[in-house]
């Protein structure tokens, strides 16, 4: 597989990118030669090589789920700046 300018200069244009000749010459280049690599992993006997979802052996590495109490409003509000009611008082963000 190969790419031609004319796919550079389709694909810069769904990417709303502007090239110049030489640049569209060159990103062509590029892309190829990006191709050409990516081909040879074709090459690459992969037969018997289970494939991976991850490098790692972990199945769960989550923690188990521990109900706790919870902490009376009035408690978390005892440190606040500046409180209303039972909520946390917070200046204007959105004009």
């Amino acid at each position: 597989m190969s790419v031609t300018t004319k796919d550079v200069a389709y694909i810069a244009e769904l990417a709303r990118l502007r090239f110049t000749d030489e640049e569209m010459l060159t990103m062509t280049s590029e892309l190829n030669n990006i191709l050409r690599y990516v081909e040879k992993l074709n090459e690459v006997d992969t037969e018997g090589v289970r494939p991976l979802s991850s490098i790692h052996d972990h199945i769960n590495v989550l923690r188990d789920d521990v109900e706790l109490q919870a902490l009376a409003s009035t408690a978390v509000l005892q440190n606040a700046p500046d409180k209303q009611d039972r909520f946390f008082k917070v200046p204007k963000v959105i004009g």
